[in-house]
Order: C-alpha cells, then sequence, then structure tokens
C-alpha cells in the first residue's frame, strides 16, 4: 500500500500561515524604527501588537460565524485579499491612527485563515492523517518565528520598516494566487448554520479543550517572549547572540510541530499529555541551567521542541469536538492560543519587572501550565469514559 503524503494544497495554506506569522511577530523587531519614524514612544508603538491581538481574539470568532458558509476556497482567498490590502496600508501609512488601524485590518485575518484553513487541511487528507497535516499547515507559523521575523528585522534595517510590510503583502500575494490556482472549491463541505455551529459551545468538552489551550499553552509565551533579556542579563550573552539563540529555538518548534503532529495522529490523549508535561519539564530544566551559556541554549532548544509539539494535539482536539461548528471551533482556539499568549507575557513581564528577576521566569511559566494538566487529564477520562462525544472530522 502506498504511504499517504501531505498534498501540495497543504503547503500552499502552510504559505500563507507563513506570511500571515511573519506580519504578526515581525512588528516586535521593527517598533524602534516605527516609534522614531512617527515621533511616538516605544511604548505606544508596543500597542499595535495589542491591536492586532484584540483583532484575533475578538474578531476572528465572529467573522468565522459568517464567513464558515461560504465556499472555503473562495473565504481563504478572500482573506488573503484582506490581509494584502491591511499590509499596504500598513506600509504606506502616514501617520500612527492609520497604522493602527491597518494593524486591526491584518489581524482580523488571522484567526478565520487559520480556523477554516484547518478543516480544509484536514479534508484534503484521510482521518490518521489529521493532525499531520494540522501540524503541516501551523509550520508556517514556526517558519515565520524562525526565518520570517529575522528577515523581516533586517529587511526594515536595510531599507526601512515600509519595505517590510511591502515584502509581507507580497508572500500574501504569493499565497493568495496558489489558493486560487491548486485548492479546488469543492469537497470540503458545507458549513452549518449559525445557530448550529454556536450550539457546538454547549458541548462540555469543547469547553474542557479550548481551556487546555488557554491554561496549558500560556508558558510558551512567558518564557520565549523573555529569552532575550534572560540570555544578555542572567546567561551572559552578548545582544549580538540573541538573534541566533531564537534561530536555534526556532529550529525545535519545527522539530516539536512535527512530532506533535505524528504523536497526535497515533493517540491524541496520551500525545496531550505527554508534551504537556514535557513542555514544564523543559522549562525547570531551562531555569536550572540558566546561568550556563551551553546548556542553556540547549535547554531553550529542548523547550522549543516540546512546547510546539503540543500545538497540533490542541488544535486536533477542539476540532474533533467541534461537531457542527468546527470553523468556528478551531478559530476559538486560535483566540484561546492569542489569550494564553497575552497572559503569558504579562506574567513574565511582571516577573522580570519585580525582585525575582528575568531568573525567576523560567519557575513562573510552569504554574499556569500545571492547571492544564488537570484538565487534560479530565478531558481524557471523559473520553475514555465515553462522555467526551468527539465528532469525527468528514469531507
Amino acid at each position: 500500500m502506498k504511504k499517504e503524503s501531505i498534498p501540495f494544497q497543504v503547503w500552499i495554506l502552510t504559505l500563507a500561515a507563513f506570511a500571515i506569522g511573519t506580519a504578526e511577530f515581525v512588528i516586535a523587531g521593527i517598533l524602534p524604527q516605527i516609534a522614531t519614524s512617527l515621533t511616538i514612544t516605544e511604548g505606544q508603538a508596543g500597542y499595535l501588537i495589542s491591536a492586532y491581538a484584540l483583532a484575533i481574539v475578538i474578531g476572528g470568532p465572529i467573522l468565522t460565524i459568517y464567513l464558515s458558509r461560504f465556499n472555503k476556497k473562495a473565504v481563504l482567498s478572500g482573506l488573503m485579499i484582506i490581509f494584502i490590502i491591511g499590509n499596504v496600508l500598513s506600509a504606506y501609512a502616514p501617520n500612527y491612527n492609520i497604522l493602527f488601524i491597518s494593524r486591526i485590518i491584518t489581524g482580523l485575518v488571522q484567526g478565520p485563515f487559520y480556523g477554516i484553513g484547518a478543516v480544509v487541511a484536514t479534508n484534503l487528507v484521510s482521518e490518521k492523517m489529521a493532525g499531520r497535516a494540522v501540524g503541516q499547515m501551523f509550520a508556517g507559523l514556526t517558519l515565520a518565528n524562525v526565518l520570517g521575523v529575522p528577515a523581516g528585522t533586517w529587511i526594515g534595517l536595510t531599507y526601512g520598516w515600509h519595505s517590510t510590510f511591502l515584502v509581507v503583502a507580497a508572500l500574501g500575494a504569493l499565497a493568495m494566487l496558489s489558493i486560487i490556482a491548486f485548492i479546488k472549491s469543492t469537497g470540503h463541505g458545507e458549513a452549518k448554520d449559525v445557530k448550529s455551529q454556536l450550539r457546538a459551545f454547549k458541548n462540555p468538552a469543547l469547553l474542557i479543550s479550548l481551556a487546555i489551550t488557554v491554561f496549558a499553552w500560556s508558558g510558551f509565551m512567558t518564557l520565549y517572549g523573555y529569552l532575550a533579556p534572560i540570555a544578555m542579563h542572567i546567561t551572559g550573552y552578548g545582544e549580538d547572540a540573541v538573534t541566533w539563540i531564537l534561530v536555534i529555538v526556532g529550529a525545535g518548534l519545527i522539530i516539536g510541530n512535527t512530532l506533535g503532529g505524528r504523536s497526535s495522529d497515533k493517540d491524541l490523549n496520551k500525545a496531550s499529555m505527554f508534551w504537556a508535561i514535557a513542555m514544564i519539564v523543559s522549562l525547570v530544566v531551562v531555569g536550572l541551567v540558566v546561568d550556563n551559556k551551553i546548556l542553556f541554549v540547549i535547554a531553550a532548544f529542548i523547550f522549543g521542541i516540546a512546547s510546539f509539539a503540543n500545538v497540533p494535539a490542541m488544535q486536533l482536539r477542539v476540532m474533533k469536538h467541534g461537531g457542527d461548528g468546527q470553523e468556528l471551533a478551531a478559530t476559538a482556539n486560535i483566540s484561546a492560543f492569542n489569550l494564553a499568549n497575552a497572559f503569558g507575557g504579562l506574567l513574565g513581564g511582571m516577573v522580570l519587572d519585580s525582585n525575582l528577576g528575568a531568573g525567576m521566569i523560567p519557575y513562573a511559566a510552569i504554574v499556569v501550565p500545571i492547571i492544564g494538566l488537570f484538565f487534560i487529564a479530565k478531558a481524557n477520562r471523559n473520553d475514555e469514559a465515553g462522555n467526551g462525544k468527539p465528532a469525527t472530522i468528514v469531507n
């Protein structure tokens, strides 16, 4: 029997996810330039990140409710058009207010694209390959951290921050044209009505799955968002080394995403528990070796693997319990990821500014994910007892 492989169409979704992920995270690398150019404080420039995240959390589910009734190829293409417009508007924004609005426009795309795109990806493969298909699509997000953000920052430093947004828009255009050319209009199933989609959220198993994402994932951004100050102030690296450390950790994210997809296909419940525990353990290890340059980088790399291996399991679990509201459930999970990121960033910042200092951030990062373990255990018990009633992903 011929071994099933990931279809080319899923790789197109990976390209789109890469463009969207780069648009989300690259702003951090060009904040000082934006602040200087628009004569605003770096704190005000930082609000551009909040605007993007807020658009994902609030706008994503609302847009998905409306868009999931339409042909999925048309929806994905249309979302990429909005993405292109948002980034071109960012590139040519004459002032802070227009740039702020453009970031909201761009952020609105991410939730519904990742949510609806994940459903399309799973419907392009057999059920046994669903985890790997979702993992492959989300590999675009990990590649955005490894390649997109450093490249976008370099482009901004070399040619100006406006150029960064133009390049991101060009990536979006390439993804849009590929979607139009290669993804079929039929065979993705028809979305249920709004009431049917919302009814899915009456399922306790879906709510528990979303809670797993919020709690278990929060440890990632608590550490990842503050790797630079930890490396510089505690481990003793210079500023120039931070980029390479992030690239190494990013390589771990890619490996973890692949391992997580494969293990989720074999046994979703075991994979969920294993990788959540692995991330917590890796955080403790980072904390223990934070004053050793070589061991710190190795531990951070392992943290990258363990943390992103959770992503396919979290997304697949939500989709399996989504019932008639798979697209909305998948998009709600993107909002859950961003809530976790927001909380993790806040927690890490509080620890960094406190008397505890940067060295305590890895230990602080394990507190909330431990709560996530209890939700995973409860969800697994419910599934084993037949109470979870997971819905099969259908074509």
